[in-house]
């Protein structure tokens, strides 16, 4: 029965441990890059906007 445990045990956090490397490696392969392409969109519309702006004031 103790092998059983530490088996069991050793077998649960071995899981999680892969989970977790699954969830991180999602969020840096596919998130991540998301969200520097909508910041770098952000940072040329406010870019665009104060040239827009520049432009009209003569």
């Amino acid at each position: 029965m103790k092998s059983f445990t530490r088996g069991f045990l050793f077998g649960v956090v071995a899981t999680a441990g892969a989970v977790i490397g699954s969830v991180l490696s999602f969020k840096k392969q596919v998130v991540d890059p998301i969200e520097d392409q909508e910041s770098k969109f952000e940072e040329n519309r406010k870019k665009a906007m104060r040239k827009s702006r520049s432009a009209h004031n003569g």
